[in-house]
């Protein structure tokens, strides 16, 4: 199990379209992800959930990958994040 956290650098925040994108990528991995603040987490791979969230730039939000591909999953899921859900700025 990894328990880490991550940063939401983009403009917009974790808004319908990038939540998007992160399902696009959660959704690959047999791994649970769960995101959220503190203890309060949800499965990053239900956009509802996701939506739901309200996490805007400047977020810090703990990431929590267990499973048999959770290196590879932490891995695209920071990446994704680190590329700004690929937003033009």
């Amino acid at each position: 199990m990894i328990d880490t956290t991550v940063d939401v650098i983009n403009k917009l925040g974790l808004h319908a379209r990038a939540s998007g994108k992160l399902i696009e990528v959660t959704t690959k991995f047999r791994s649970t992800i769960q995101i959220g603040r503190g203890d309060h987490l949800i499965d990053a791979k239900n956009i509802m959930a996701l939506l739901m969230l309200g996490a805007g730039i400047g977020t810090t939000l703990r990431l929590i990958v267990n499973g048999p591909d959770e290196e590879l999953a932490l891995a695209e899921v920071k990446a994704l994040f680190a590329a700004k859900f690929y937003e033009a700025e």
